[in-house]
């Protein structure tokens, strides 16, 4: 074989080999998609499981004490978690829309976010008041009530998001920053709480031994999957 055949045979080979490594590189990205996807729409159902689960427990409407779990398991569980996963490229609900109809559909779930939180607190206390019991007794009537008061906070401080003339000498990139690292902060507690409220005497009385830690588990995922979100969404917005 001449040494030209040689050099002709070399440049038909290297195109073929990277040909293949681009399609094993397509096929592992395909498939690492299609498991995140399917992981995303397990977290949709576990969020709304969850809420369902609790809502046939509280039977709302039942008792004044029954609009709690209900109202704060909707507030987040659901409303929370679904105006994070919005967000999500992999399998948010309108994925296909535009960022600005996303934000809006965000703000939207966090406002029914945060009136069910009020109106959740206002029950119990009302509830704990007709009944001449004492307040903020437990870790999870301390870290709810904590957890409530942060939610809107950092709500509201997420105004100049909307309305960028509100923070002047603030940058919108650090803003959606502190958004991110707060509302991680602000989910985190509420899982954390929701956890504590199945440790409660109202729901082990009906609820125990490996159904408890089933449940007890969703939340759990959903936090994990949350902050793993969020951290993941602004690493690749940092390398950008």
């Amino acid at each position: 074989m001449t040494e030209q055949e040689e050099n002709t045979k070399k440049t038909l080979f290297v195109p073929k080999v990277f040909s293949n490594m681009n399609s094993s590189k397509n096929s592992e990205s395909s498939v690492s998609s299609y498991s995140r996807t399917v992981f995303l729409v397990l977290i949709h159902c576990v969020c709304i499981i969850f809420t369902i689960f609790i809502t046939l427990q509280s039977r709302p409407g039942s008792s004044l004490f029954s609009w709690h779990p209900f109202l704060m398991t909707l507030a987040f569980s659901l409303f929370m978690s679904e105006a994070i996963l919005i967000f999500s490229p992999y399998g948010s609900p309108i994925k296909t829309f535009t960022y600005r109809t996303k934000r809006q559909f965000h703000w939207i779930l966090q406002v029914l976010c945060v009136s069910c939180a009020l109106l959740g607190v206002v029950t119990i206390y009302y509830n704990k008041h007709l009944n001449g019991k004492p307040h903020l007794t437990s870790w999870h009537g301390v870290l709810g009530a904590g957890t409530v008061w942060v939610t809107i906070l950092q709500s509201l401080a997420a105004l100049p998001l909307l309305y960028h003339s509100l923070a002047k000498g603030w940058s919108l990139a650090k803003l959606k920053q502190y958004h991110s690292a707060t509302g991680t902060l602000t989910y985190l507690l509420g899982s954390i709480s929701l956890v504590l409220g199945l440790s409660s005497a109202w729901f082990t009385a009906s609820v125990n031994g490996s159904t408890w830690y089933l449940i007890a588990l969703c939340p759990v995922l959903c936090a994990f999957y949350m902050i793993t979100q969020i951290k993941a969404g602004y690493s690749s917005k940092k390398r950008l």
